[in-house]
């Protein structure tokens, strides 16, 4: 918590310019604000910065067929709802920053399980189920892979809750320095 508050403070400036780019890029808020998944089946309001035209959620229907990852998730290499300064973000991983507010509030951890949408937990498997023991986290085992996008949604499941089976303070540093790696050589 008191991390999330320092990093807060002094990435203000940072904030701040990201949000202004994102405002000249396209119409809309600044941060995208979505109900997620957490510790004990929670439901918290999770923070990113917009990456997507203002109206993704709506536009989301019509992409389903292109869905190229397994189990119950979506994504697709080339979404044509990521704006130009949003693959940026994405890649950087710098959208991910606003949920250090998440992790000043207590709902999420800096590691940990990625949250889940509440659509994709009802439909996991019972065993899937034991991700929800800790609070989820910004950053995760898989999330610094070099293919973290192609990794199927069964491994992801089982490199979570080897995550949690293993858990020690000095691997979730070992995790957030690949973390920052992985921000500076934006193969996020």
């Amino acid at each position: 918590i008191y991390f999330s508050l320092t990093m807060l403070i002094l990435l203000f400036p940072l904030f701040l310019l990201t949000g202004i780019i994102i405002k000249l890029e396209s119409r809309g808020p600044v941060f995208f604000v979505q109900e997620r998944v957490g510790l004990r089946g929670r439901r918290f309001m999770l923070y990113k910065f917009r990456t997507m035209v203002t109206d993704a959620e709506k536009l989301l229907e019509s992409l389903l067929e292109k869905n190229e990852a397994d189990g119950p998730v979506f994504k697709i290499k080339s979404d044509p709802r990521v704006t130009r300064t949003g693959r940026f973000l994405r890649k950087t991983g710098l959208d991910e920053l606003p949920q250090l507010y998440n992790v000043l509030k207590g709902e999420m951890s800096l590691i940990g399980p990625r949250p889940s949408l509440p659509e994709e937990v009802q439909k996991y498997e019972r065993w899937q189920l034991r991700r929800l023991s800790v609070k989820p986290g910004i950053t995760c085992s898989w999330q610094i892979l070099p293919d973290r996008h192609g990794v199927k949604f069964e491994k992801w499941m089982k490199l979570d809750l080897q995550y949690i089976d293993n858990w020690s303070l000095n691997k979730d540093f070992g995790l957030f320095l690949r973390t920052i790696a992985t921000f500076f050589t934006a193969k996020g």
